[in-house]
């Protein structure tokens, strides 16, 4: 293991961070405050609670897990996408370091990247709502299960995508709505029987279930389940990616 190569990507990787601090921090963190302001205070004042919990707590892990999914998979495909575009990849297979570092370089450092936001609007959070988290332990091993799982999947992208457009598509045209679809808002048990069958296709139900399990104890589908959903789409993920350095996929050319 050239531990020395994954902490060059990585150390790179982070500085990208501080550098823009403005777009890669204070934006979603300013952009999950106005859910907070909107939702949390000013509509949730209104609405009664949910499984007993008032609304404003409510929708905090979802929340949360809106802005750990985006930023998990903007981080990780601009930082592969990047290289690619500029034709700095060729440096970086040709370098005497594996896949395996390479990966864990840049989903390394998008995981660890997500996770900072992801504890950030956590305790913005509280500013405007009062809420607690009945198993800390579970919290943070789900934001850190869902954040290397998506920074995996936008690694994919960033590999995939032939234009800066692509790398747009799939957070803004897919996840965005799966995620608002995913009871962020909502428990799914307040959805017509039918809705909740359809729900239940819904990958991100399962991530904003089981973290908002890890808060309040209650959750739309079993716990269990929801960690074992995560991690079929973390295989999935390590499959694809072992696959596009096997064969070589929009790497070589």
């Amino acid at each position: 293991m050239n531990l020395y190569g994954v902490k060059a990507i990585y150390q790179f990787e982070m500085a990208r961070m501080r550098r823009t601090l403005m777009q890669s921090v204070l934006s979603p963190v300013i952009s999950t405050c106005l859910y907070f302001v909107v939702f949390g205070s000013a509509i949730g004042s209104r609405m009664g609670d949910i499984d007993s919990i008032s609304y404003g707590a409510y929708i905090i892990p979802g929340l949360v897990m809106l802005s750990l999914l985006m930023q998990s998979i903007s981080n990780a495909s601009f930082g592969i996408y990047m290289p690619k575009f500029s034709g700095t990849i060729y440096e970086v297979l040709s370098a005497p370091v594996s896949y395996i570092e390479i990966v864990l370089g840049y989903v390394g450092a998008a995981t660890t990247k997500a996770v900072i936001l992801g504890l950030i609007i956590l305790a913005t959070a509280r500013l405007f709502v009062d809420y607690s988290i009945l198993h800390p332990f579970w919290m943070f091993s789900f934001l850190v299960l869902t954040a290397v799982t998506f920074s995996l999947f936008g690694f994919i992208i960033g590999i995939w995508a032939d234009g800066f457009e692509k790398l747009q598509i799939v957070p803004m045209m897919i996840v965005t709505p799966l995620v608002f679809l995913g009871g962020t808002f909502y428990s799914i048990d307040m959805l017509p029987e039918i809705w909740q069958t359809i729900s239940l296709f819904n990958p991100v139900v399962y991530l904003i279930s089981g973290f908002r399990w890890a808060f309040y104890g209650v959750s739309d589908v079993h716990v269990g389940i929801s960690v074992g959903m995560t991690l079929v789409f973390l295989t999935a993920c390590l499959t694809i990616v072992w696959w596009i350095f096997k064969t070589g996929y929009r790497l070589r050319s």
